[in-house]
C-alpha cells in the first residue's frame, strides 16, 4: 500500500481502501519536485555512514588486540644492522603498518598524477597553454613574390 496525500492507496491499483483514513498522527507524504513521495524520514547521512566507519573500526582494532595477544612468542628481527627480538603479533603489526603506509604513498601520487591530468585539461579546454610547455620555435613565413 502507498500513502498519497493523505489517504491509503493499494500498490496494485492505486484507489483508495475503503474505510482506510489517514492516520491522525502521522502527517500526509507531500510529492517533491519531481512528483515523487518525499520522505522526511531518517535515511543515510553523512554522520551515520561515519558511525557505522566508526563501529567497523573498533570491531578490528579489537579482533587485532586479540591477535597480538595470542601471539606473543618472541621472535629475532633483523633489519639491515638492527637486530632484536619483539612478540610475533607486534612484528607482524608493524609490517602491517608498514605495507599500508607504502600502499598509501603510492595510491596519494596516482591521485596526484590524475589531478594533474585533469587541471591540464581543464586548462586546455579554456584556452590556456599547459604549465611548462615546450616552446617550439615558429620558422619565418618565406616571403611571396608580388604578381
Amino acid at each position: 500500500m502507498a500513502r498519497t496525500g493523505g489517504t491509503v492507496a493499494t500498490a496494485m491499483t492505486g484507489a483508495p481502501i475503503a474505510g482506510a483514513g489517514p492516520d491522525p498522527g502521522v502527517p500526509p507524504i507531500e510529492p517533491d519536485d519531481r512528483g515523487t513521495p518525499s520522505s522526511h524520514g531518517t535515511g543515510r547521512t553523512r554522520i551515520s555512514a561515519a558511525w557505522i566507519g566508526v563501529i567497523a573500526g573498533a570491531v578490528v582494532l579489537a579482533l587485532l588486540l586479540v591477535f597480538i595477544l595470542q601471539n606473543t612468542r618472541s621472535v629475532k628481527i633483523s633489519f639491515f644492522t638492527a637486530n632484536g627480538t619483539l612478540p610475533l603479533g607486534v612484528a607482524l603489526l608493524f609490517a602491517t603498518i608498514g605495507g599500508l603506509l607504502l600502499a598509501g604513498v603510492v595510491a596519494s601520487l596516482r591521485i596526484w598524477q590524475l589531478r594533474h591530468r585533469l587541471t591540464g585539461q581543464r586548462r586546455l579546454a579554456r584556452g590556456f597553454p599547459p604549465p611548462l610547455a615546450p616552446t617550439t620555435p615558429t620558422e619565418p613565413e618565406p616571403p611571396q613574390e608580388a604578381p
